[in-house]
């Protein structure tokens, strides 16, 4: 016959049952920390997605910059031809509009709530759209380089052409 002793046995049941609540709580503790990650995860994606904001404005910025002072400057500039204007200025405008293109659909993303996507796809399009309009930001700049250069160029040949020969 098995012999029991009560006593180590209700001793063993109280050590179980304090294991028990034990793993219970460290269960709650899990589901606790995995919720305050995911929390982190969420404010970190709309951190990410501020960031891309604020870094496409201040592109979009940078752009009607460019274009308000150095294309007038470029386009009073007497060594631009006439026939010239209209496609830098074209050049130019197709370089704005699509800036505006890109911030309409921005506009779309972070108010419009018909386009499901989670936090985590919303900050990678921003992020996108970040770097192209860092694209667009170098792309007009060399247009204003490349410019400048054609009317210094000119300039210089201007002053070549009607120097006054002393011989």
């Amino acid at each position: 016959m098995p012999v029991y002793d009560n006593t180590n046995f209700i001793s063993f049941t109280k050590s179980l049952l304090e294991s028990a609540k034990q793993t219970s709580q460290l269960l709650k503790t899990v589901q606790f920390l995995k919720q305050q990650k995911e929390n982190i995860e969420k404010v970190n994606n709309v951190i990410r997605q501020l960031k891309a904001v604020r870094e496409l404005a201040r592109n979009n910025q940078k752009l009607f910059n460019i274009v308000q002072d150095d294309l007038r400057e470029i386009l009073n500039s007497p060594y631009i031809k006439s026939h010239e204007v209209n496609r830098i200025s074209d050049s130019f405008n197709a370089i704005i509009e699509n800036s505006l293109d890109g911030m309409n659909y921005i506009d779309q993303i972070l108010s419009s709530n018909s386009l499901k996507m989670t936090d985590a796809e919303r900050a990678e399009v921003l992020k996108e759209m970040e770097l192209k309009s860092t694209e667009m930001v170098a792309e007009i700049e060399a247009k204003t380089r490349r410019y400048r250069e054609i009317i210094a160029f000119r300039e210089m040949q201007d002053k070549i052409n009607n120097r006054e020969a002393k011989y």
